[in-house]
């Protein structure tokens, strides 16, 4: 019975597939050869990913304190060694474990390295909203913003701060402000304790009058 079986299949074969019994078993043999490799090295892939990213989230968060805007772009992903931040309201976090999202060739992978409050508030992409300025923002963008602030709070690990700066000129009025303050304070003390002199309003005064009498 089996000798039957074998005939009716290759004839099968042949008439369905037109090629001979031979070449279609060759054919399928190196077709599951093919599958079973391409499988293993996808497997491998994978366990190779899931290894990095286990390492990533294994990894203590390294505190850092208070950085500047340009040390923080040393963490935007482009160093792979170095762990991938981003900061909201002043405040840094870890994200290595989201690296899919904020990586290089994540959707938000922009974010990374950066202040991006202004940019969650507003929902944008764009480059010129890539910064901590909270000014002008509505009360929808804030509540917006506060709700990206407690995500980030919940999820990852806080490093550290951003350091803010002064503009020079805010600087430079604060210092006239200070020594205009100082000279007002002076300028009291001095009418407190009758040391004011009074200027002279309709000529020299008596010292320079009696000088010129004299010559």
């Amino acid at each position: 019975m089996f000798p039957q079986l074998w005939e009716t299949l290759k004839e099968s074969i042949t008439a369905y597939t037109g090629i001979s019994p031979a070449t279609f078993f060759t054919v399928v043999a190196v077709g599951l050869a093919l599958y079973y490799i391409f499988s293993s090295l996808l497997s491998s892939s994978d366990n190779a990913h899931f290894q990095q990213t286990s390492d990533e989230n294994m990894r203590p968060p390294v505190q850092l304190g208070e950085i500047s805007e340009e040390d923080l772009k040393q963490y935007g992903g482009s160093d792979s060694e170095k762990p991938l931040l981003m900061a909201i309201k002043g405040q840094i976090y870890d994200v290595s474990q989201s690296r899919m999202f904020y990586g290089p060739g994540g959707p938000y992978a922009l974010f990374a390295g950066k202040d991006a409050s202004q940019a969650l508030a507003k929902l944008s992409f764009d480059e010129k909203d890539l910064n901590g300025d909270l000014t002008g923002l509505g009360f929808f963008e804030l509540e917006a913003l506060q709700d990206w602030e407690y995500k980030f709070m919940t999820k990852y690990v806080k490093v550290g701060t951003v350091k803010k700066t002064v503009p020079a000129s805010d600087g430079a009025t604060k210092d006239q402000a200070t020594g205009a303050a100082e000279h007002d304070a002076a300028r009291s003390t001095e009418a407190a304790n009758g040391d004011v002199r009074k200027p002279a309003e309709d000529g020299p005064s008596g010292s320079a009058a009696k000088e010129h009498v004299e010559i």
